[in-house]
């Protein structure tokens, strides 16, 4: 009997340190390495292909000394532009290097452009710091209710940014949309250019039909961190905003007529108590290609 419940007592025992083990390495990937996702779109508005990257919800998070293997990261994927969608920093952390020295050293590679996160705005807040001023002379665009035509690999582009949540203006009678968010999109969307909008709320987007409703071809959110902890067989425990298990966590999530898309990313850091957990930080890829 004594013989038994030592065999027991070591069976308990392994199945703990492998478990312990399972989640250790969980968390040291979800914190301290970097994957890259591809999703491959298609226009009739372009006529060659155009390489983007998006970065979102860096957090003050570091890869690498200085963020080196971020950016070598980054460096590798051979972008034409890189897209920044919000919360490079902590709203209760008054540190801004980490976020600006990330995007000088990104500038060099493609032209980076930037939109506010939640984060970014709690910061000014806190702080009253010109944040957008501190990205510009790190080297970005900003922008901020704001868009560019631009020229990208020969390719006409309209690129825009607004902090908000975007919900369609059907809801303007509610009040759950906002007037000035919806003025923007409106001249924003007036265009024969390709469309891409960095924003960092994807909510309105899927729940408030929001990607069927506005005429924009590529809408590039974050916020959510992927389910922040992500469980298998059952995917996201918990997102920003959206409470547990939240679902639509990540991916691209498509217009009723598939012609327009939203990127979403699970980002690449966190300030929330629940850490990171089986979720890889991601750099996104898309490449969007001539139909």
């Amino acid at each position: 009997m004594r013989k038994r419940n030592i065999k027991v007592l070591l069976s308990v025992t392994g199945l703990f340190v492998l478990l312990a083990a399972f989640i250790g390495y969980g968390l040291y990937c979800s914190a301290c390495t970097l994957k890259v996702t591809t999703y491959a779109l298609s226009s009739e508005k372009l006529s060659h292909a155009v390489r983007m990257v998006q970065l979102t919800d860096l957090h003050n998070s570091v890869f690498g000394e200085n963020n080196a293997e971020l950016v070598e990261t980054v460096a590798e994927q051979q972008p034409d532009v890189i897209l920044i969608t919000g919360d490079l920093l902590n709203g209760d952390e008054q540190n801004t290097d980490i976020a600006t020295q990330v995007i000088s050293e990104l500038c060099p590679i493609a032209p980076v452009y930037v939109s506010y996160g939640n984060h970014e705005i709690q910061y000014e807040n806190n702080y009253h710091a010109d944040l957008a001023a501190l990205y510009k002379q790190a080297g970005a665009t900003m922008l901020e209710y704001a868009y560019e035509d631009v020229t990208i690999n020969g390719q006409a582009i309209r690129l825009g940014g607004v902090y908000g949540y975007c919900t369609p203006e059907e809801y303007l009678e509610t009040k759950e949309a906002d007037e000035a968010e919806c003025t923007f999109l409106r001249q924003f969307q007036d265009t024969n250019r390709y469309t891409v909008l960095l924003t960092h709320m994807p909510f309105a987007w899927i729940h408030n039909d929001g990607i069927s409703k506005w005429h924009i071809d590529c809408v590039f959110t974050g916020h959510t961190h992927g389910g922040q902890a992500r469980l298998p067989f059952i995917g996201g425990l918990y997102a920003p905003d959206a409470g547990w298990f939240p679902g639509r966590e990540k991916g691209l999530y498509y217009s009723d007529d598939q012609s327009k898309v939203m990127v979403l990313s699970s980002g690449l850091g966190s300030n929330e108590r629940i850490p990171r957990f089986n979720n890889i930080p991601e750099i996104v890829v898309v490449d969007v290609l001539p139909e």
